[in-house]
């Protein structure tokens, strides 16, 4: 190495070293903040963004691949910066609790610098789209005055922007959705990342392949198992597809089905790992807290429509392995339960059942990750490969730390977002808006919420695409009547069904590279397959008993159960034009209609559908053997 690359690497191996101490510092203050003691909230605050500033940095340096002297330089200014802008945060708030104290102009340049800083650290790490929505949120406090009809606001000096975006820990960047997010999200994270880690994901994942070997997906629906298991303690759309894509999409493709079959059917099942309890990822954590429901209860009306879910896309594969002529092969060597993956399933089932059982005991949902962590950390000795090499479980906890200062980036652009639309009232200016658009139907409502949901969750992780949806869409569609919690659970759906909608389908393009497929058409793969969740979330508008603990009554409760999952039966099988055998374009058309008719809530709707529904199976079946007793006679 010559000795101009030499003094070029030595700032970024600097950057890098500070990162990971940093990334180190972040971890242990999750765990002791969520199983050992509490800490102020100005400083735990305070503490994580100024250890988020330095990991955000040194990741957006190794994106880039190289970095100038003047962009070092920029770098490095970013983080004094940074560190200013968040010094006079916990300056200004120590003031306030020791004496009287209002926020001066002075204040006011450390906190559009500190706005500045996390706007541009947040367009490196997520994008402009997250970047956009940062930036509306500061932009419109300070010019929304003179914007027409409902938009214009009554005006915003730069001292009252900082009071309320940045010098207020109950919204803006240190509200309480951060607060959320360092007490409660930032331990699961590091949960999920350590359960990989460990070996845990592929122990899973051959347990998935084991129990769907006499299916006709095999893979395909091994790919569906695995997912949902891993993909709800990961809590990342793209993390659950390295997950278990690599493995899962050549095998998928080797059993015979397309590439863009394979790379879809992936992307699907790990988007719906965030729905499924019973961790759910970060979304429903902080979900829990929003709504004051309790992390325990939003697990219970998660169960069953995470179900539907999953029900949709094993049935999407068993209706394609029919149309490819896919039959049940015998497992493979390979496949085989050996008695060190008996043991290593300890690694998952041990903490998932330390967590329920932490909260069926009443601890709080922050507790019950730190003794997940815990009893993971102690059960990792049990596998070979951990002992061989202890520094993977050293490399995941921070690289954990690193996937939770990441996030806490992004939660300050939503923070921005939530300060501006609280300060200046324009959700609920938004929610009329919607209201006299929609009329007084409720269905009409809630497309209208649906296509906003999908186009302000596009391109987004679930966690900010959820909370920007539920800040713009949410008091719309309490106004209707619809619970708080179903109002929250329709929105988190639209937020995980975003990563699917074409043109910006970031979990198809994620599966797209391993499977070798065309990312746009992966995109409208998954986009079919997934179909099903786009409709799941009207059915538990309508029945909310679907959710359990509300208006819960059995036996309506087991009659939309079955009418539901005949109606995804329906759909999966006209969506791809075969039952038992090739359907004609009427019998899809009839199935898609009548689909949709067995969810009325009209008995005099749901009762014929259902009855013509019966009739197209019964005569799909008689269809497929007469054609197959007629294949076997002319050979």
């Amino acid at each position: 190495m010559s000795d101009a690359a030499t003094k070029a690497s030595l700032p970024l191996r600097l950057f890098a070293f500070a990162s990971a101490a940093a990334c180190f510092a972040l971890g242990l203050i999750a765990l002791y903040s969520s199983g050992i003691g509490l800490i102020d909230p100005k400083l735990h605050r305070a503490l994580g963004f100024g250890l988020a500033l330095f990991v955000a940095v040194a990741v957006s340096q190794k994106r880039r691949h190289g970095t100038t002297p003047l962009q070092l330089v920029f770098d490095v200014a970013l983080i004094v910066a940074g560190l200013w802008s968040i010094w006079s945060f916990h300056f200004v708030q120590t003031e306030m609790e020791t004496a009287l104290y209002d926020v001066t102009n002075r204040d006011a340049w450390p906190a559009l610098a500190g706005l500045a800083v996390f706007l541009e650290l947040c367009r490196r790490l997520w994008g402009w789209g997250l970047f956009g929505v940062g930036t509306f949120g500061v932009v419109y406090l300070l010019f929304g005055q003179d914007l027409p009809g409902v938009m214009a606001h009554s005006g915003f000096s730069l001292k009252e922007v900082a009071e309320a975006l940045w010098y207020n820990t109950n919204k803006g960047v240190f509200g309480s959705i951060t607060n959320i997010v360092l007490s409660t999200v930032f331990i699961f994270i590091i949960f999920g990342v350590l359960l990989e880690g460990t070996g845990a994901g592929y122990t899973l994942l051959k347990f998935a392949f084991l129990a769907t070997r006499r299916t006709r997906g095999g893979p395909a629906h091994a790919a569906i198992l695995a997912s949902s298991m891993f993909g709800t303690m990961s809590g990342s759309t793209v993390a659950n597809i390295v997950g278990t894509g690599t493995f899962t999409i050549p095998m998928i493709k080797k059993r015979g089905f397309t590439p863009t079959f394979a790379a879809g059917i992936e992307a699907t099942a790990s988007s719906g790992g965030q729905i499924m309890p019973p961790i759910m990822g970060a979304a429903a954590l902080v979900m829990a807290d929003l709504t004051g429901v309790g992390y325990l209860n939003i697990i219970v009306a998660a169960l069953f429509p995470a179900l539907f879910y999953y029900f949709s896309l094993f049935s999407a594969v068993t209706v394609e392995a029919r149309r490819q002529g896919i039959e049940v092969q015998q497992m493979t060597v390979d496949d085989q339960i050996t008695r060190t993956d008996l043991i290593n399933s300890v690694l998952f089932i041990g903490p998932i059942l330390v967590v329920i059982g932490s909260l069926l005991a009443g601890l709080s949902t922050s507790a019950a990750g730190f003794y997940a962590v815990a009893t993971l950390l102690v059960l990792s000795v049990i596998n070979p490969e951990v002992r061989n090499d202890p520094a993977r479980i050293w490399h995941s906890f921070l690289k954990g730390a690193e996937s939770g200062a990441t996030l806490l980036i992004a939660i300050a652009a939503i923070g921005i977002l939530v300060g501006s639309l609280d300060s200046t009232g324009l959700g609920l200016k938004l929610a009329n808006v919607i209201a006299s658009v929609r009329g007084e139907s409720l269905f009409s409502a809630l497309l209208v919420a649906m296509a906003g949901a999908l186009i302000l969750g596009m391109g987004m992780p679930t966690l900010p695409a959820y909370l920007i949806i539920i800040l713009v869409m949410g008091p719309a569609i309490q106004e209707l009547g619809v619970s708080m919690l179903t109002a929250h659970m329709f929105v988190f759906y639209y937020g995980v069904a975003s990563s699917l909608t074409p043109p910006v389908a970031i979990a198809a393009y994620a599966a797209a590279p391993i499977a070798q497929a065309n990312p746009l058409m992966t995109a409208f793969m998954s986009f079919r397959l997934g179909m099903a969740k786009f409709i799941i979330p009207f059915i538990f508008a309508f029945y909310p008993t679907i959710l359990i603990i509300e208006e819960f009554s059995l036996v309506p409760f087991i009659w939309i159960v079955t009418r539901t999952c005949f109606c995804i039966w329906l759909f999966s099988s006209a969506l791809s034009g075969f039952d038992r055998r090739k359907l004609t374009v009427p019998e899809i058309v009839i199935r898609f209609a009548t689909a949709f008719m067995c969810l009325a809530t009209d008995p005099m709707i749901h009762l014929p559908a259902i009855l013509v529904g019966l009739a197209l199976i019964a005569f799909d079946v008689y269809a497929g053997r007469s054609k197959a007793v007629n294949s076997e006679t002319s050979q």
